[in-house]
C-alpha cells in the first residue's frame, strides 16, 4: 500500500460539545510531530472562533499552553480522543 501524505486541511476536525451549560463547537488541528504513542504531539485548538491554545497529552492528563478551565481542557481532550479512538 502506497502512503499519502495529507495536507494540513485534510488533518483539522471539527468538535463539538457542552460544558457548564455552554455549547461549544470548533477545530483542531494536530501537529505534523508524534508522540511515542504515533498520535500528533500536540493539538492547536479554536473554540467559538476563539484561540483555546495548544493542547497536548501529558501522563495521563490534558493541558493546554493557555490559562484555560481544567473542566474545558478535560472536555476538549475527550473530543480529541473520540478522534483517534481505535
Amino acid at each position: 500500500m502506497k502512503h499519502v501524505s495529507m495536507t494540513a486541511e485534510e488533518k483539522i476536525f471539527n468538535i463539538a460539545f457542552e460544558e457548564a451549560g455552554t455549547k461549544y463547537t470548533g477545530w483542531v488541528n494536530p501537529s505534523e510531530k508524534l508522540n511515542k504513542d504515533g498520535l500528533p504531539a500536540s493539538f492547536h485548538v479554536v473554540l467559538n472562533d476563539t484561540s483555546f491554545g495548544y493542547v497536548s497529552h501529558n501522563n495521563g492528563e490534558w493541558t493546554v499552553d493557555e490559562d484555560r478551565p481544567a473542566g474545558l481542557t478535560e472536555k476538549v481532550g475527550k473530543a480529541i480522543e473520540r478522534k483517534y479512538a481505535v
